[in-house]
């Protein structure tokens, strides 16, 4: 009997019993497609999922269209409410969206023309919502990015998932978040600024005069939101302050307090409330170590007054120039008293022209000065310094005007 039984097990192990054909294993057959998973929210039951799955067929969730999804994401904190349903599109390589983008965030007449602009990463876009700007696409890496912005806001928003190397790509940041929005062109009148802005806000504006560097006008800006002033006003030739690169050097300014670009010098007065003293951050020169000014009406002589005789070509009869009988570097301007900055000045309301460190001031912008009896404004620097970055200038000037305000407040 123990022979018998030995030579049957090695018969088994030298020759296998043969499977059926149903159970053989086969090779190199694609493994079956998944339905996608829906997330059941942490508040409700594990029965509650079951019974879902063997209900009606109406109630079932079927697989989305290849080119979306249908994702359900918790609200930003909570626990215990019901999940939201967020439905996106995926985008494939050959959407056009993508070439969008880019598009937006380097044309200036694109943004202009479609009224769109284009910003990136989670604060900025925090800060447009929050100010009530209008958001139109969503493009996100991830599906938990959604989480990170309120269920409201996203409601109307066509939302696009695409790849983190593609937002490499498009992205100037060193380490980009893989969220980037197209926005509706704010509008300045409809916008609702952080109460807390509104609150510390001073009778002190800002008028931006030839900016041309995008880093300089985003400093320019967030110095302007930090001191509180009520506006800022940029004139024909500053850079577009939806430029991307403004954009990111402001940190969020241009949803703290109104912008208004592309103003000529003639209109504006129109955005300046009645009685505003017109101030000009202007680096003169000087005669002695007491800060005597050095007078003189030519343009060589304002630092930062541009001697471009086509600049320098005004309407009013008594300060016209005549490039001819002048030359460019001597045509004679309006002559505006100069303080050093650090002595009283700003008042209820005051205005600040910082000119840019190229082109400089434009003399319509001394025009406007000497209607309103305002002055020029100097930063004293060691001799043989050039002047000041037009952004470092425009802080120094701004806060100390925020010093000055509110100090005649607290001595009333």
């Amino acid at each position: 009997m123990a022979t018998l039984l030995s030579c049957t097990l090695r018969i088994y192990v030298l020759k296998p019993p043969i499977l059926s054909g149903n159970l053989l294993p086969k090779r190199h057959v694609r493994a079956l497609r998944r339905s996608p998973v829906r997330i059941i929210p942490a508040d409700r039951k594990h029965g509650d999922s079951q019974h879902e799955a063997s209900g009606a067929q109406g109630h079932v969730k079927r697989a989305p269209p290849i080119a979306s999804a249908v994702q359900t994401v918790n609200p930003v904190g909570s626990q215990v409410k019901p999940a939201l349903e967020f439905t996106y599109d995926r985008a494939l390589p050959s959407d056009k969206r993508l070439s969008k983008v880019v598009t937006i965030a380097k044309s200036k007449n694109f943004r202009d023309r479609h009224g769109q602009v284009l910003l990136e990463g989670r604060r900025l876009l925090m800060d447009a919502l929050e100010a009530g700007a209008v958001l139109q696409t969503l493009f996100f890496s991830r599906v938990d990015n959604l989480n990170e912005f309120p269920q409201d806001k996203l409601k109307k928003v066509n939302l696009v998932k695409v790849k983190f190397e593609d937002v490499k790509i498009w992205s100037d940041v060193v380490a980009p978040q893989g969220l980037m929005g197209i926005l509706r062109k704010p509008d300045h009148s409809k916008m609702n600024y952080p109460a807390i802005q509104s609150k510390h806000t001073l009778p002190l504006s800002l008028i931006c005069d030839n900016i041309r560097d995008p880093g300089n006008l985003g400093t320019i800006l967030r110095c302007a939101a930090g001191a509180g002033c009520n506006k800022v006003l940029l004139t024909k030739g500053c850079v577009d302050p939806w430029e991307p690169k403004v954009l990111r050097a402001g940190m969020g300014a241009h949803f703290r307090l109104p912008i208004i670009s592309g103003l000529d010098w003639d209109v504006v007065p129109k955005y300046l409330t009645a009685g505003t003293k017109v101030f000009l951050a202007d680096r003169v020169r000087l005669k002695s170590s007491d800060e005597t000014v050095a007078l003189s009406e030519k343009a060589s002589d304002y630092g930062w007054i541009s001697s471009d005789p086509r600049r320098l070509s005004v309407t009013e009869d008594k300060y016209e120039s005549d490039e001819e009988e002048s030359g460019g570097d001597s045509t004679y301007i309006p002559y505006i008293d100069a303080q050093s900055y650090h002595k009283q000045w700003a008042e209820d309301p005051s205005a600040i022209v910082i000119g840019g460190e190229t082109q400089g001031l434009s003399v319509e912008s001394l025009l406007l000065a000497g209607k309103t009896n305002g002055r020029r404004l100097y930063i004293a620097v060691v001799p043989g310094v050039d002047s000041l970055n037009s952004a470092m200038a425009a802080s120094i000037l701004l806060f100390e005007g925020k010093r000055q305000i509110e100090g005649a407040k607290k001595a009333k």
